[in-house]
């Protein structure tokens, strides 16, 4: 039990672990933003413009055949979803994209060229004339 421990505590402390931990914990509280931007902002504009319709509350209600209750398929639900992901992978897309182009400059700069054989001989030559006068 205890070499199980041991392996369990290494596990869970290696960075990748916790660099994805923090990733989740991140990522849960961009989807609250990304929602409450859909909800809350996007979603009341598109209802206006769509005449007042609440795309959430659409729904489709089918008679039960069989004598019992209507089944209610709540698509606007879906669509919300829906809208709710194209929303989130796109400014995923943006960050990532943006970290790209950072990184992509990082790598750009160009090394300095080393000096060749001849220049540090001529530099050797000329910081020793300069030490004779």
């Amino acid at each position: 039990m205890k070499g199980f421990m041991k392996e369990f505590k290494e596990f869970a402390l290696k960075g990748n672990v916790l660099d994805m931990a923090v990733g989740v914990i991140i990522g849960g509280a961009f989807s609250t933003i990304v929602k409450s931007l859909v909800d809350d902002i996007i979603m009341p504009l598109l209802g206006m413009i769509l005449g007042k319709i609440n795309i959430a509350t659409l729904a489709l209600t089918i008679p039960n055949p069989l004598g019992g209750e209507a089944v209610s398929l709540a698509y606007g639900a879906f669509l919300q979803n829906v809208l709710n992901f194209f929303f989130i992978a796109l400014a995923v897309f943006c960050i990532v994209k943006a970290a790209n182009v950072v990184s992509k400059k990082k790598e750009e700069k160009p090394e300095e060229p080393k000096p060749s054989k001849e220049e540090i001989l001529l530099t050797e030559i000329r910081d020793a004339l300069r030490e004779k006068h």
